[in-house]
């Protein structure tokens, strides 16, 4: 592990360099790729180089234990190590961590589509809670929520809802969401007070952009058509909606949010590339072996991944067994601690499937 930190802590140091030259400068595309390789490498160099600080620390404490005569000295120098060496495990064990290579879409926009399940109406206005609860995390995180087609239903529900967000690691941290979320409580129908369990699917999508998978326009079919619901007075007057067919796939994606055809168009074309792009990733993954599927990856859209008991104001994540009893702020947005958690056991996993490699 420390010849291949030194070995970054080199190409960082390198990279200095290269991005101080004039001729890289002058050339826009080789001048980002470095500065992103650089900056990619920064956390990782910044924690090796306060781990070999510490280190350092702890060879200095154990030479003084060594030559220290005077008892009050050598019972600080011993206290002072004890407290060195656990910052210093900690430190390798951040470093293990950040070595885990980083899944090259975790960058990336997000195109998450939220879908009522069983459930009848209850399950649309599970699914509109969810659309509400990815909207405001998205709001704490700062990210920009970008509504591209919805079908809501008469109670104020969703039978479908299609958004992107915009924002750094927007896929890698909304990525773990893609499953089946299942809610228990009271439906507002319910004159007996009865529990009634619904469900909702949630698949979170990678943004792709065009350079990285090309469509052939010949195998599109597109279809204009009258919007329905917000846009204003000439949303039922005037074809701005537009759905696209991939024919050899038969993928089917439409977008209506827009006033305009062109950007209804834009807008349908980015969730297209993103639908084929997943599908071509599950093609692919269809071969991989059972030790990459990790139980928090966000493979299996079938899977019930997480149970909203409102009357017990609880939420249980079933991937990683971890149940919070603050409902009401997680419905509201609150998700960090099933991200961070989730996030971490992600990696265990693939530290632990590195290491089985190795």
């Amino acid at each position: 592990m420390f010849e291949k930190l030194e070995k970054l802590k080199t190409r960082y140091e390198e990279l200095a360099h290269l991005l101080a030259d004039p001729t890289v400068f002058t050339t826009p595309d080789k001048y980002r790729a470095y500065a992103k390789e650089r900056s990619d490498l920064e956390e990782i160099v910044a924690v090796y180089e306060k781990y070999l600080k510490v280190k350092r620390e702890v060879d200095g404490n154990r030479e003084i234990l060594q030559e220290a005569k005077d008892a009050e000295l050598h019972s600080i120098a011993e206290s002072e190590l004890k407290e060195l060496e656990q910052h210093a495990g900690e430190l390798e064990r951040e470093l293990e961590t950040l070595l885990v290579p980083k899944e090259p879409n975790d960058e990336k926009n997000a195109i998450m589509e939220i879908r009522a399940g069983t459930g009848g109406e209850e399950a649309g206005l599970f699914a509109a809670d969810l659309f509400r609860m990815y909207t405001r995390f998205s709001e704490r995180k700062g990210w920009r929520v970008e509504l591209m087609d919805s079908s809501p239903t008469g109670r104020g529900g969703l039978k479908e809802g299609v958004f992107a967000v915009n924002g750094k690691d927007a896929y890698g941290t909304l990525k773990y969401e893609s499953g089946v979320h299942r809610v228990q409580r009271v439906p507002e129908t319910e004159a007996s007070g009865r529990i009634h369990t619904s469900a909702a699917s949630v698949v979170v999508l990678p943004e792709v952009e065009e350079v990285e998978l090309e469509i052939n326009p010949g195998d599109l079919r597109i279809d204009v058509f009258r919007a329905g619901g917000r846009g204003g007075q000439n949303v039922n007057k005037v074809e701005t909606a537009i759905r696209i067919t991939h024919i050899p796939t038969g993928i089917v994606v439409q977008c209506q949010d827009e006033r305009s055809q062109y950007q209804n168009r834009v807008k349908a074309m980015k969730f297209l590339r993103a639908r084929l792009y997943d599908k071509m990733q599950a093609d692919q993954e269809a071969h991989i072996t059972a030790q990459r599927r990790t139980m928090v990856k966000h493979g299996d859209r079938s899977d019930k991944i997480r149970t909203y008991n409102f009357p017990q104001n609880r939420v249980t994540d079933h991937r990683i067994g971890l149940t919070l009893y603050n409902l009401s702020a997680i419905i509201d947005g609150d998700l960090s601690e099933f991200v961070e958690q989730l996030r971490l056991a992600d990696t265990a996993e693939r530290l632990r499937a590195s290491a089985d490699v190795g």
